[in-house]
């Protein structure tokens, strides 16, 4: 991305935490607010980092958008995984530029992106969703974050099998998860990693005790994530009050050659 706006680049307009816009910018628009209107075309042109003034006087700072910044945006028709648990989940499976990896449960398809940013430009992800209206809802995310040509959707059941072969990592956000730990076992590469989502005391129990059971996963794990967040404000700092706290178990492992 240039350090210069250019016209139909996309871009964060930054007045403050409550007041942060994704926009398209095209010459004729503009955007209102309750501190007043930016013309598009006074953006274009300038560098990132800079600010434009609204027709009030407040001011809005042009950022490059990461990829957290368009998660805030999507559209969501599920029960999304957090950040704090997206970067765990990420770090521990061990993927890379190159790795080849598959989710089972696209749902908005915010692993998914998170996953494509981290295998690009040279690795790929396989997403399986059973529900088609869901899987159309995550592609249009995933385009939005400018990662679609990392991503091969799949409208399909993933209790049929996972169709890639010595892949790098398997993800899992689904309800049953322990009854596919067959499934990922044979997509993946020998000591590839198994992570799992799930937000149920129950659904972790069954999957470790699934896992333990197979016999071709070592490295067996669980972790749940905690993240508090202050406020930074001069005189004021502190945690502050309101926190997402628990959201859901991480259950982690690697496959080894049964004999």
């Amino acid at each position: 991305m240039s350090d210069i706006v250019k016209e139909g680049d996309i871009v964060l307009l930054y007045f403050d935490e409550n007041r942060k816009f994704l926009v398209k910018v095209r010459s004729e628009g503009r955007l209102d607010s309750d501190k007043g209107y930016v013309m598009f075309s006074d953006v274009i042109g300038k560098p990132y980092g800079t600010f434009v003034e609204t027709n009030l006087g407040f001011k809005a700072y042009i950022l490059k958008p990461l990829l957290l910044d368009y998660i805030e945006k999507f559209r969501r028709i599920t029960q999304i995984i957090y950040p704090k648990d997206l970067s765990f989940i990420v770090f521990i499976s061990g993927i890379s530029s190159g790795s080849i990896v598959v989710e089972a449960g696209t749902g908005s398809g915010v692993l998914t992106a998170s996953l494509a940013n981290f295998v690009k430009p040279n690795g790929k992800v396989y997403t399986y969703e059973i529900r088609k209206e869901f899987l159309e809802i995550a592609m249009r995310n995933v385009e939005l974050a400018g990662l679609k040509d990392y991503v091969v959707f799949k409208n399909k059941d993933v209790r049929e099998g996972i169709e890639e072969r010595n892949v790098d990592a398997v993800f899992y956000d689904l309800p049953t998860p322990w009854e596919l730990i067959d499934v990922a076992y044979e997509a993946l590469k020998p000591t590839g990693s198994l992570v799992v989502f799930i937000p149920t005391v129950e659904q972790l129990s069954k999957t470790i005790a699934k896992l333990r059971e197979h016999k071709g996963f070592v490295s067996i794990k669980a972790f749940d994530t905690m993240v508090r967040q202050y406020k930074t404000v001069p005189g004021e700092v502190r945690p502050n009050t309101w926190a997402i706290v628990h959201t859901g178990y991480i259950v982690y492992a690697r496959k080894i050659l049964k004999h």
